[in-house]
């Protein structure tokens, strides 16, 4: 293989992937289907309880639901992020960056959960446990979304 003459290193040597600064991973990620409708899914489902509970409970019930639906988010966003920047060529790298993804997802969950808790003194613990339940339940629920249109 003939090297270019400026870098030293052949074309097969180069990184696909683009160096990403936040703002265009965000941009990247967003690409995904099963991304965008997954954290679709979660915000309608985190909108609804943050209502109902608020509603039937009053303010800090709502806002304990709307934190629990946060949580779970902000912990996809955190998986979604390691999963991506973190792309396996083999069946072994790929294990180990789903692996690494799912790790840092449940530092993420446990950190904000203990945060949340830590913080906010009038905690609903059944609507944020609730909602926080269902969004981690909507968001196994990514592998069944296609990225094909």
């Amino acid at each position: 293989m003939r090297r270019p003459a400026l870098t030293g290193y052949a074309e097969s040597d180069y990184n696909p992937t683009p160096c990403l600064t936040p703002g265009t991973l965000i941009v990247f990620l967003l690409q995904s289907k099963a991304i965008r409708t997954v954290f679709r899914w979660q915000a309608c489902a985190t909108a609804a309880m943050t209502a109902f509970a608020g509603f039937l409970w009053g303010m800090h019930a709502g806002l304990s639901a709307l934190l629990g639906g946060l949580v779970s988010m902000a912990a996809g966003a955190v998986f979604a992020i390691v999963a991506y920047t973190g792309r396996g060529a083999t069946a072994g790298r790929a294990l180990r960056v789903a692996l690494r993804a799912e790790a840092a997802k449940i530092i993420a969950v446990v950190l904000l959960l203990w945060l949340v808790l830590a913080t906010y003194k009038e905690v609903v613990a059944l609507g944020f446990l609730g909602a926080f339940a269902v969004t981690v339940f909507i968001f196994s629920a990514a592998v069944a979304v296609r990225e094909e249109q």
